[in-house]
C-alpha cells in the first residue's frame, strides 16, 4: 500500500493529515514531474466547495507555479469538468482538491494527465518518491515563475459540454435533483433547466460546511421520498464532487450503478450494438448484472475497485461502458472519468427514446442479495496478514461454497475495511457478514 495514494488521490483530515505543507509538496511535486520543463505549461485547478478548499488551493498553487507552471483556477466545478477542460484547454495536467463523498472534515488531491485520464499507479508512484526532496528541486528566479490565471467562466464550457451529450432533451420531464451542497449545485440545475426539464432541487445551497451532509449519493433516502411526493419521472442524487450518480425510479426506489450499467448496456446491445461486447465493472458489481448482461450477449469483466482501474480496463478491452455499483459511471464516448451529469443525461434520453418509465428499464436486471458492513479501524495495513481474519473469511467461503461469495478489501480512500457478501439467503448472509467485521473489529482497532 503506497503512503500517500489511494485509489482516487490523497486524502485525509484537512488541516491535518492533509495540511496545506502537504498540499504544497504534492503541488510542487507533480509541476516538477508532469510539466517536464515544458515552456508556457499550465495546470488546470478545480475544488469543490468545503471550506478547506481555499488554504488548500493556496498553498497548491504556490508549489506550481514555483516550478515555472501557471496555475489556471476553474473555480468550484466537478471533477469530470476538470477532466474535460485539462484535455480541450491543452494544459499540461489537471487537479482537483475535493473529498469526493466523504464529509466536510476531510479534503483531497487528485489529478489528471493532459489527456483528461487520471494519473497512472506509476506516475504517482514517482511523485512519492521525490516528494521529500521537493526542496532541492530547481526553481526559476524573476519572470519565469508562474502566473496565476482565474478562469471561472470555464465552468460554462464544460456545461455546454455536458448538454451536447445528451441524445434527447429532457422537456417537461419533473426531476428531483440532490446536488450535495456540493459542485455541482449551481451548473445541474441550469443545465438541466437549460434543456427543458421541471427541476426541484434540495441540497443546492452550498456554504462550506455543509457538503455531502445527510445528503447526496451516499444518502438518498431524502430524494427518492420527495419522487414519490412530487410525482417526478426521476430522482438524481449526486456526490460532492459530481462524478457519481445515484437515482431513483418514479416509485422512488434505488437505481444504483449496477443498474444504470445494465440500462445502457442493453439498450446498446439491441440498439446501435456494444463495443467489444463488454462491460467493465469491480469485484463488487451484483451478479445479477452478470446475468442480466448475458442475455443479450454482453460479457461482464471484473476489475478491483477503483473507478481508474475500470477505466484502464474500458481502454485495454476497447469497452465503452463501465462503472461501479456507488454511481461512478465511465462512458468514453463522452468523458474520460465517471461523470453524474452525463450518466443522468444518458438514462434519461434511453428513457425517451424506449418511452418507458425508468422502473421498467430497471427492472432488466434483478438484484442477488448483497449485504456490505464497512469496519472502522485504526489503520488499514495488515488485516490480510492477521490469521484470525484469514480464518474467519474462509469459513464464510466454506459455508457459501458455490451460493454466493465474499469480498473484504480495505477502502481506498477512507480507515474502513469492506465486508460485502452475495447469496440467495439474506439473513444467512447477514449473519456471515457480522461473523467476519467482529472479526477485524477485534484484530484491527
Amino acid at each position: 500500500m503506497r503512503k500517500l495514494f489511494g485509489t482516487d488521490g490523497v486524502r485525509g483530515l484537512a488541516n491535518s493529515e492533509l495540511s496545506p505543507f502537504l498540499a504544497l509538496k504534492l503541488g510542487t511535486t507533480a509541476a516538477h514531474i508532469l510539466i517536464e520543463r515544458k515552456p508556457n505549461a499550465r495546470v488546470l485547478i478545480g475544488r469543490d466547495p468545503r471550506i478547506s478548499g481555499d488554504i488548500l488551493e493556496s498553498a497548491m498553487i504556490s508549489g506550481i507555479c514555483s516550478q515555472g507552471a501557471d496555475a489556471v483556477l476553474a473555480g468550484v466545478i466537478p471533477t469530470p469538468g476538470v477532466a474535460y477542460l485539462t484535455r480541450t484547454t491543452s494544459a499540461a495536467a489537471g487537479a482537483v482538491i475535493s473529498a469526493s463523498h466523504n464529509p466536510v472534515v476531510d479534503n483531497g488531491i487528485k489529478f489528471f494527465g493532459p489527456d483528461g485520464f487520471k494519473l497512472d499507479d506509476s506516475v504517482e508512484s514517482a511523485i512519492e518518491e521525490l516528494i521529500e526532496g521537493f526542496d532541492n528541486f530547481p526553481r526559476p528566479l524573476g519572470g519565469d515563475v508562474g502566473n496565476i490565471m482565474r478562469r471561472h467562466e470555464l465552468a460554462w464550457e464544460y456545461a455546454e459540454h455536458v448538454k451536447r451529450t445528451a441524445i434527447a432533451a429532457p422537456e417537461g420531464m419533473k426531476i428531483v435533483m440532490d446536488c450535495a451542497n456540493g459542485a455541482t449545485s449551481e451548473l445541474a440545475p441550469r443545465i438541466f433547466d437549460d434543456l427543458g426539464a421541471r427541476i426541484t432541487c434540495i441540497a443546492c445551497t452550498p456554504d462550506g460546511t455543509n457538503i455531502n451532509q445527510d445528503c447526496g449519493s451516499l444518502y438518498p433516502a431524502r430524494m427518492a421520498a420527495m419522487v414519490k411526493e412530487t410525482g417526478a419521472d426521476i430522482g438524481l442524487s449526486f456526490d460532492g464532487d459530481a462524478d457519481r450518480v445515484i437515482m431513483a425510479d418514479e416509485r422512488g426506489e434505488i437505481v444504483d450503478g449496477d443498474h444504470v450499467m445494465a440500462i445502457c448496456a442493453i439498450y446498446a446491445a439491441k440498439t446501435s450494438g456494444l463495443p467489444a461486447n463488454t462491460v467493465v465493472g469491480t469485484v463488487m458489481s451484483n451478479i445479477g448484472l452478470e446475468i442480466a448482461l448475458s442475455k443479450v450477449g454482453v460479457k461482464l469483466t471484473r476489475t478491483a475497485v477503483g473507478d481508474r482501474y475500470v477505466c484502464d480496463e474500458m481502454r485495454r478491452s476497447g469497452a465503452v461502458i463501465g462503472g461501479e455499483k456507488s454511481g461512478h459511471i465511465i462512458l468514453l464516448p463522452h468523458t474520460t472519468t465517471g461523470d453524474g451529469m452525463i450518466t443522468a443525461l444518458q438514462v434519461i434520453s434511453i428513457m425517451i427514446k424506449t418511452g418507458k418509465r425508468l422502473s421498467e428499464l430497471a427492472s432488466e436486471m434483478i438484484e442477488v442479495p448483497q449485504l456490505l458492513v464497512n469496519v472502522k479501524v485504526e489503520r488499514r495495513e495488515g488485516w490480510d496478514k492477521d490469521a484470525s481474519i484469514m480464518a474467519a473469511i474462509r469459513d464464510v467461503e466454506r459455508k457459501l461454497e458455490s451460493r454466493g461469495r465474499v469480498i473484504v478489501r480495505p477502502s481506498g480512500t477512507e480507515k474502513l475495511i469492506r465486508v460485502m457478501a452475495e447469496g440467495p439467503d439474506e439473513a444467512e448472509l447477514q449473519a456471515l457478514v457480522a461473523h467476519i467485521a467482529d472479526t477485524i473489529r477485534k484484530a484491527m482497532s
